[in-house]
Order: C-alpha cells, then sequence, then structure tokens
C-alpha cells in the first residue's frame, strides 16, 4: 500500500476510542476550556480501553481510517482494575500484525490520559494529525475493492463449484 502523500490538502481521518473515566473525561475538559485541537479525529467513547476488540481497530482501518489512537487510563489508575494492563497486550501484538500488513507505525497510537490532561489530549491529537499527513492516506477500502473485483474474475473451475455434466 502506498505510504506517500501526493494530494498538499489531504486531512487524515482518525478514529479515537477513548476511556469513559480518563481520556474521554479530558476530551471533554480540553472542550471546555476551549482548547484547539485538529478537527480530524471522531471519538468513540468506551467504558475502559480494555474493552477495545482489536476488530475495532482493524475494522476503523478497514473503513478509511487513515489512523486509529486508544486513550486510556494511566497504568495502576484503571477504573475496571487491569483494562488498560489488556490493552497493553492487545496493541503490543496489533502493532506487531499491522506491520506485517504494511501499515506504518506511526497510524496506531496508545496513550494514558487521566482526566484533567486536557492539555495532552489537544497535544496528541495535533502530533499525530502531523505524523500521518507525510504518510498520505491508507486507501485500504480501495484496495479491498480491488481485490473483491480480482475474486469476481476467478473461473468456475479454481471456486471448488461443480459444473453440470454434459451429455
Amino acid at each position: 500500500m502506498p505510504e506517500k502523500n501526493i494530494n498538499k490538502d489531504y486531512e487524515p481521518k482518525i478514529v479515537a476510542f477513548f476511556c469513559n473515566w480518563c481520556t474521554y473525561t479530558a476530551a471533554d475538559l480540553a472542550g471546555v476550556s476551549r482548547l484547539k485541537y485538529a478537527p480530524n479525529v471522531r471519538v468513540i467513547r468506551i467504558m475502559s480501553s480494555g474493552r477495545v476488540d482489536p476488530q475495532f481497530i482493524l475494522q476503523a482501518f478497514a473503513s478509511g481510517a487513515d489512523g486509529v489512537l486508544i486513550g486510556g487510563c494511566h497504568p495502576g489508575d484503571c477504573h475496571y482494575s487491569e483494562g488498560n494492563y489488556k490493552m497493553l497486550r492487545r496493541f503490543r501484538l496489533l502493532k506487531r500484525m499491522l506491520k506485517t500488513m504494511g501499515i506504518a507505525e506511526e497510524r496506531f497510537r496508545l496513550e494514558w490520559i487521566s482526566a484533567s490532561e486536557g492539555e495532552k489530549v489537544k497535544a496528541v491529537i495535533n502530533e499525530m494529525v502531523e505524523q500521518l499527513k507525510p504518510l498520505g492516506p491508507l486507501a485500504i477500502p480501495q484496495s479491498l475493492d480491488k481485490i473483491n473485483e480480482e475474486l469476481k474474475e476467478i473461473p468456475e473451475e479454481h471456486t471448488g463449484k461443480e459444473e453440470p455434466a454434459h451429455a
């Protein structure tokens, strides 16, 4: 997949999964404090970063996200005891898997942000947007469309379907 940006007007799309108790509250604080951060992020509130299923991340990329950001409580501060440790293990495995799929490491990020760190939410989002701009669009949906078209062209003899007998 091409990782170079040709369009100078390109703005990356980021899907963010934020823990309800810490990072989402920090994002709310950033908004209430009128801190300016890039509008490129779509936030999904979850109860704990430990509840982020790896399929959510893969689906976000497959649906056109150029980056995925996960925000959770600082280690030891999770409202669900070990949710953030669970996410850390999943993050490391997913990062390795995404790399083998040709997805740049900068496209997937995990941050620990407490409820009082609105300024950090702003900084992380702005920094991620700037890291993604030079990479350009990920273009997985277009790649999937191309693969689907190629699959339609597979001759019947390779699909496992039996042809009717000729008399």
